[in-house]
């Protein structure tokens, strides 16, 4: 019986290619010192899957910013503005269409299906010339055989990349992307080509879009793109990779009818439904790669579920033709636990990270083999048991009190018009007011006494001392950039998320669980294992003092209930929306006490609303009723002049714009500037937004400064199709990973365009 992993962490287990990724942009070490740690990653990682007994082992999956912008790179397909003259794609051409440069923005990055990843979405049009200009998939396949290891090199499918584009600016919105398929696949088959000549014996496409609502042509795209490729395909076996849902029936039809492919890989975590179709369909003489290890959360795996599971399905597809493999690529789970020292015993016993998932596989390959190693399923059974036992798990009040939520919609009492004007004869904005959205740039000196802190090296005295002098001196740049509505730069926290799970019964920390988010971005994300609830104030104190040090208002900075769910660990064992009205009447029991304290405007993120959203259409109203309740059960009992702000970013808002206006709040903040005022469409078609608005006039992913006229431009754009008494000016998110010397002229620059179209305005009268 054969293993197979989708994919692999690439971030190394302590963050090697992050600040290998951050020296090479500082200029401080070159080219080829990242090119070295890459390396070194990608062979210590090819050696521990095949240490570990795995047959199909992954190569390509190491991105030095992602899949698919490495799939641009590798088909030619650069914007214009980058004045690429052709060739062999270095990282110049490559980090610029990532994060932009001195000169043009960055490509549009936005959510990797539900996921906290991201990718950064191919511009294309009629005029995009394709060819064939990164070899990387062929370097690295090549690279592993010179260590000893045969890889499966992936791509992500011709297909899917299409799809996950959009038209260039410029060209028309309704412009058939599916139209390109020809014109890309010519370099798939010099890729497929030269891999052959290499010696890959197997190739995998990774094609995700087809677990989503795909139309009738788009369907057929798939089935024009294999058929084509078949000739080339020839000699090789290729397997074609689902994940993060169920195959809808359709698509399951397309997709085991496609010429001269081998196998078909689903995840059968996410995409039980997918069970029935195989059982009922599955084509014969194919390989299936079972996906029932999770790619995507850090549980041990069920060892006894995923056996029995097996065995049915080696009974349809024959021992010969069943794969063991993980859900997706684990990517989206921590490196290994080998690594952990804050985590006690007994949630270690409940885990498993990529490493532990690599061994989670060959055993369940094994065990079907006849191989079974009783001790590790023995031991996986008894932490499964101690799991469902434990008393730390349950909390009996905090069940009741979300039980009893089921009867209300928790609306505030007053409607948003009436609350706006009372919070504005309170807060005496100007017109076109000017904030940010939390975060300031978190320095080495910032994070040297957060280390410390929490390594007892400093005392608490000391602590609050140094946060304290930088909240003032955050509170006091605001102040000389005259924005108005001011925010204490969140100097105590690393991670808007991990930040309050430390305070919320029912989370655990890890000490090195990180997961790339996108680029060097790593987050360390909460593992929730129980009933959560507040035991303490979490945020009061330092808003209370941010707050004590101006006459400006100053905004408590909270993080909603969904994205910490949404951006967390979740615990498997009860429904998510259960485990959401928990943290919802946590951070409300918060929102009531910043508010006994004196702070009159409390932004309540929800930056992950959308990413939650499930891929199926037919499973939205559902999720968003539940998310939406959430938000609002966190702020119902405020005041009227108490403005609640929330901010979404690096999402699709349009195809939920109307459950973002039943959300509630005063004033939302989105993010607008990377994705090309692509929010700003739905206000042009019509929907009629009466709350206060935020689109962002800048990126803040990108070192870029935007001059005064460049934002002065955007919010005209937003005055076009929003009314001037709603628009608030503002960045598109936090300004944690900045540098001051980026942050300072960019907000002179917002504060500056806000003035002038105030003064404009003013004389227009």
């Amino acid at each position: 019986m054969a293993s197979h992993i989708v994919g692999y962490p690439r971030m190394g287990p302590k963050r090697e290619l992050k600040f290998a990724l951050e020296s090479f942009w500082d200029k401080k070490s070159s080219a080829e010192d990242l090119q070295k740690v890459a390396a070194d990653l990608r062979s210590s990682i090819w050696k521990q899957m095949s240490d570990a007994g795995i047959k199909y082992i992954p190569s390509n999956t190491f991105a030095y910013y992602d899949q698919v912008l490495d799939t641009t790179a590798m088909l030619g397909a650069v914007p214009a503005r980058y004045n690429w003259n052709g060739g062999e794609i270095g990282f110049d051409t490559y980090f610029s269409m990532a994060r932009g440069n001195a000169s043009v923005p960055a490509m549009e990055m936005t959510k990797w299906f539900d996921t906290n990843y991201h990718y950064i979405v191919p511009e294309l049009g009629p005029e995009v010339k394709f060819s064939y200009a990164s070899h990387k998939a062929v370097t690295e396949y090549k690279e592993a055989k010179s260590l000893g290891v045969d890889t499966v090199p992936i791509l992500v499918g011709p297909v899917s990349y299409l799809l996950l584009s959009k038209p260039a600016k410029g060209v028309e919105k309704t412009f058939n992307l599916l139209s390109l398929l020809d014109s890309i696949l010519p370099i798939y088959k010099e890729v497929i080509s030269e891999l052959k000549a290499a010696g890959a014996s197997w190739i995998q496409f990774d094609e995700p879009t087809l677990v989503k609502d795909l139309e009738a042509h788009q369907l057929e795209a798939f089935t024009k793109a294999y058929a084509d490729l078949e000739s080339s395909l020839s000699g090789l076996n290729v397997l074609i990779e689902t994940y993060f849902a169920d195959v809808p029936a359709e698509a399951f039809k397309t997709l085991t009818a496609l010429k001269g492919v081998t196998a078909f890989g689903f995840d059968l975590v996410r995409g039980e439904k997918t069970l029935d179709l195989i059982k009922s369909s599955f084509p014969s003489g194919k390989y299936l790669f079972a996906g029932v290890v999770d790619g995507r959360n850090i549980w041990a795996n069920d060892l006894a579920s995923s056996l029995s599971t097996l065995e049915s399905l080696e009974k349809i597809v024959g021992k010969d033709k069943l794969v063991v493999s993980t859900s997706c690529s684990l990517l989206h789970t921590a490196v290994d636990l080998v690594n952990e020292t804050k985590l006690d015993t007994e949630i270690i016993s409940w885990l498993a990270f990529a490493a532990q998932k690599v061994v989670e596989v060959n055993a369940l390959a094994k065990a079907l083999c006849g191989s079974k190693d009783e001790a590790f399923f023995s031991a996986n059974a008894s932490a499964q048991a101690s799991r469902k036992s434990s008393p730390r798990v349950n909390n009996e009040a905090v069940q009741k009190a979300a039980a009893a939520l089921k009867g209300s919609d928790h609306r505030r009492a007053t409607n948003v018009s009436a609350r706006l004007d009372a919070q504005q004869k309170k807060l005496n904005l100007p017109i076109l007011p000017t904030t940010t959205i939390g975060s300031f740039p978190q320095t080495i000196e910032l994070r040297r006494v957060r280390r410390e802190y929490k390594a007892k090296k400093i005392s608490e005295e000391d602590y609050v001392s140094a946060i304290k002098e930088e909240i003032s001196k955050v509170v006091k740049l605001q102040e000389e950039l005259d924005i108005d509505v001011l925010v204490h730069g969140e100097p105590e926290r690393n991670d808007m998320v991990e930040y309050f799970g430390e305070q919320l019964s029912g989370f655990a920390f890890t000490a090195n669980g990180w997961v790339q988010s996108y680029g060097s971005r790593c987050v360390k994300p909460p593992i929730i294992y129980g009933d959560v609830s507040r035991p303490n104030p979490m945020t009061v104190f330092w808003s209370s003092m941010a707050q004590s040090m101006t006459k400006r208002p100053m905004k408590g900075m909270l993080t909603g209930p969904v994205t910490i769910l949404n951006w967390s660990f979740v615990r498997n064992d009860q429904p998510r929306f259960e485990t959401c009205y928990q943290i919802a009447l946590a951070i409300k029991d918060e929102v009531e006490d910043l508010e006994k304290a004196g702070i009159t405007v409390i932004q309540i993120d929800e930056a992950a609303l959308r990413e939650g959203l499930p891929l199926r259409k037919s499973e939205h109203a559902f999720y968003l009723d539940w998310a939406v309740h959430s938000f609002r059960i966190t702020n119902v009992g405020v005041q009227d002049t108490t403005q609640i702000h929330t901010h979404m970013c690096y999402s699709n808002f349009n195809d939920i714009i109307h459950s973002i206006i039943d959300m509630d709040a005063d004033v939302i903040t989105i993010e607008n500037s990377r994705s090309d005022e692509k929010l700003l469409s739905v206000f042009r078609e019509g929907v009629k937004y009466g709350a206060g608005i935020g689109p962002g006039v800048y990126d803040i992913h990108s070192p870029r400064i935007p001059s005064t006229e460049e934002i002065a431009d955007r919010i005209n754009k937003m005055l076009a199709v929003l009314e001037t008494n709603i628009l608030w000016v503002n960045p598109d998110c936090g300004l944690k990973t900045r540098k001051y010397a980026e942050v300072n002229p960019a907000l002179k620059a917002m504060v500056d365009a806000a003035k002038s179209l105030r003064a404009k305005l003013a004389s227009a009268k």
